[in-house]
């Protein structure tokens, strides 16, 4: 409350002595608060009460953020024909409290779009919305949401959220921005969504997996955690420079994903809002000193992909037990090959001539058992794992955050003094960090837990009951349902981390099932969607869009889960400017081209531009909600990517082949199969129209219908149709693809 100047802003029960007070009346415009040239003023009561709350004793409570969630007694819906469960029962009591009602169910369709949707990130096929149309079952919906939790893609869909959360890439960010090893850390994480990791086993293993007892080869994979970072392979870099970099980078991202916090602010400086001091980032990063990162400012090349070491190889089990065999023979060879030279040193004649060519038969084999092991390693990926150095860094506090300046106390790793401290003999490990974060007896694991709870309720509401995903803290925004905000807290924790169970618990509420139409008078009195009276509507994420197109028109390969990164079309010219090497894209020529999203190769410098018209993050920072623009650049996108514009083409052949003759009967299927309804008389009526206008121009111009149809960008071949008619059919194709209901979540 004192200032470094010696004033006290604040006395309490003496407003006439507090700084504050002189200042909201002070005669001076250069001294008045809030500023003269601010445009805002206190009228004479806001004086008054700022005056009398001092002369009260200035209390106040602590800030809701750092208090410990608490449990919420059992709520009686007031309104027993609205809700199944806690969750409506306190939306429903803070709405009543607003004198707001809830809106009505989304209809059916809306619903199972919305859901598959939510959770894999795929729209829902014609006979999936036909079975549970015609399923009048109560179980009906909840059948639906456990199939969907239970498919490979749920863990695709919740992976896309973690991968921007802990900001993955596939390249180092700076400099060079060269493609890095770490494909295989994504593949872990899909997993562990869809095994239903708990989310405490889940943050110890990247965190620490490498401290546990005789760590898994997955274990070590999701240790790639702490390799997320961006690195510089520049030659002539200073270690301790990047040294600095790298601990606020860690600092930055654990604080923001786990904590919610933005203590990277306190890198400099002791933080301006929050009770982060300058120790307590240093401290902090006095964790990670154990991390062996440091092998690439050595050995750090301009090769695609970099060196990273250490890096542990991903294979198969068959492979590794092959491998395994093969190293015992390449070993046993090259023992009895030195052997054999040294007996050679004693042969003349004959018998040496006899042991050089046995000799060079050690070899050939030596070498062929090398290739075979090469062949091996190929058909695996490399991926950045954590190693522990003998003995940590030492790290000090950094005056101002100057690299330069090493006149600062050494810290210990330590949590930020003013939460609950972690206790051990001895240093503190990152596997200390982890449990800390996630120990649900400690205020520490449940803060946590709400806001992890938080940005799972966002997934699926649209927004999160605290609307500030990025920031608890002094400058983030309070839930206005802070009970609904803790109770999911608890219910998280209770479940032992479960995260399928909580996300059920929001899923089958019909707080989730509301439609998405708000009311006038829900606009004007709950704009933002605060209190949750009504569903969220929202363009679908980049990814997302992409696998829709691709969905709709069939060409989405969803035969494997996991894998190396693949590379879509781009434009021509697009890495020209990237040098550390020059390097030009290459496409994938086969069906890795049509994976999903999740997949795509992440460049940070130069992230796909379909991607980042769509506000897909460059994944520098840790991004817990992305950016939801409407420009002229994402229409562009959607209508020319190459990508898409495949899509239009496969979905324009489904349609001409449906359509029989008859446009109405296509009409029919394409509207369909797009949206997962029937187009209305006016739809139809405007489809049509653009069907037939088209039509005329392509049967005027052959060469563009000929151009427009050939299928150059899947294998090169034109197709064998009705080119006028089937040129049309893509101009339709692509409309549809574009609707705003195409590719919006509502």
């Amino acid at each position: 409350m004192s200032d470094l100047g010696g004033y006290r802003a604040v006395i309490p029960e003496d407003a006439e002595q507090s700084e504050l007070i002189l200042r909201i009346n002070h005669e001076d415009p250069d001294l008045l608060m809030p500023p003269s040239d601010s445009g805002k003023r206190l009228t004479d009561q806001e004086k008054k009460i700022l005056a009398n709350w001092i002369e009260q004793g200035a209390k106040w409570p602590e800030f809701w953020a750092y208090l410990a969630p608490k449990k919420q007694p059992e709520i009686i819906p007031g309104d027993r024909d609205w809700g199944n469960g806690w969750i409506d029962s306190m939306v429903l009591r803070t709405l009543n409290s607003r004198q707001l009602t809830p809106s009505p169910r989304a209809d059916n369709v809306t619903t199972i779009r919305r859901l598959h949707f939510d959770l894999t990130g795929l729209p829902p096929t014609i006979e999936q919305i036909q079975r549970f149309l015609q399923d009048d079952s109560s179980s009906a919906y909840e059948q639906i949401v456990d199939e969907l939790l239970a498919s490979p893609h749920f863990g695709e869909r919740m992976a896309m959220y973690w991968l921007d959360l802990v900001r993955y890439a596939d390249t180092v960010g700076y400099h060079g921005d060269q493609d890095h090893n770490i494909s295989p850390y994504r593949s872990w994480v899909i997993d562990a969504f869809n095994d239903n990791k708990p989310f405490d086993q889940f943050t110890r293993e990247q965190l620490a997996g490498d401290l546990l007892p005789a760590p898994t080869p997955d274990q070590r994979i999701a240790t790639g955690y702490n390799r997320l970072l961006q690195t510089t392979h520049e030659g002539g870099l200073q270690p301790n420079e990047y040294r600095a970099i790298y601990a606020a980078d860690r600092v930055r991202n654990i604080s923001a994903v786990w904590m919610g916090a933005t203590l990277g602010c306190a890198q400099c400086h002791d933080h301006k809002y929050d009770p982060y001091t300058a120790k307590d980032f240093y401290a902090m990063a006095a964790f990670f000193a154990d991390i062996d990162d440091e092998q690439h400012f050595k050995v750090g090349t301009n090769s695609l992909p970099t060196r990273r070491p250490p890096e542990l190889l991903v294979i198969s089990e068959e492979h590794r037990q092959h491998l395994n065999a093969l190293d015992r023979k390449i070993k046993l060879a090259e023992k009895e090959s030195r052997s054999l030279e040294e007996k050679n040193k004693k042969l003349d004649g004959e018998a040496l001539a006899q042991g050089k060519k046995e000799r060079d038969r050690l070899k050939s084999v030596i070498a062929s058992l090398k290739g075979e092991r090469k062949k091996i390693e190929s058909l695996g990926d490399w991926t950045m794992i954590t190693q522990a150095l003998p003995e940590p860094r030492v790290v000090r506090v950094l005056p101002r955050g100057n690299w330069l300046d090493e006149s600062g106390q050494i810290v210990e790793p330590a949590v930020p003094e003013f939460m609950n401290p972690i206790k051990t003999e001895g240093r503190a490990t990152r596997m200390d960090l982890a449990i800390w974060l996630t120990d649900p007896s400690r205020t520490s694991g449940q803060l946590t837990a709400r806001v992890m709870a938080n940005r799972i309720w966002f997934l699926f509401m649209g927004s999160g009951v605290s609307p500030s995903l990025d920031d608890f803290g002094g400058q983030g925004e309070p839930p206005a349902n802070p009970e609904l905000l803790d109770s999911l807290a608890w219910d998280f924790i209770d479940s032992g981390w479960n995260v399928k169970q909580l996300i059920k618990e929001i899923v089958t509420s019909e707080t989730y099932r509301q439609s998405s139409v708000e009311t006038p008078h829900l606009r004007d009195t709950d704009p933002y969607n605060q209190l949750f009276g009504r569903q969220s509507r929202y363009r679908l994420p980049a990814e997302v869009l992409r696998d829709n197109a691709l969905a709709i028109s069939g060409l989405l390969n969803l035969d494997e889960v996991g894998g190396r990164s693949v590379k879509p079309f781009q434009p021509a010219g697009y890495y020209q400017h990237l040098n550390f090497p020059p390097r030009t894209y290459k496409q994938n020529e086969d069906q890795r081209q049509w994976r999903r999203g999740i997949y795509i190769h992440w460049q940070r410098q130069f992230l796909h531009p379909t991607l980042k018209s769509l506000d897909a993050p460059s994944r520098e920072e840790c991004t817990p909600k992305r950016a939801r623009s409407n420009t002229p650049l994402a229409a562009l996108a959607l209508l020319n990517d190459p990508s898409f514009i495949a899509s239009a083409k496969i979905f324009a052949e489904q349609i001409q082949r449906q359509s029989k003759g008859d446009p109405k009967t296509g009409l029919d299927f394409a509207f369909e199969t797009a949206t997962s309804r029937k187009p209305d008389d006016a739809e139809k009526k405007i489809l049509l129209d653009l069907y037939q206008t088209c039509l005329s121009e392509y049967q005027n111009d052959p060469i563009a219908a000929r151009k427009l149809t050939t299928r150059s960008l899947l294998d090169g071949e034109p197709v064998d149709a009705d080119q006028a008619s089937l040129a049309a059919w893509i101009s339709v194709a692509r409309a549809l693809l574009n609707l705003d209901e195409t590719i919006t979540r509502n």
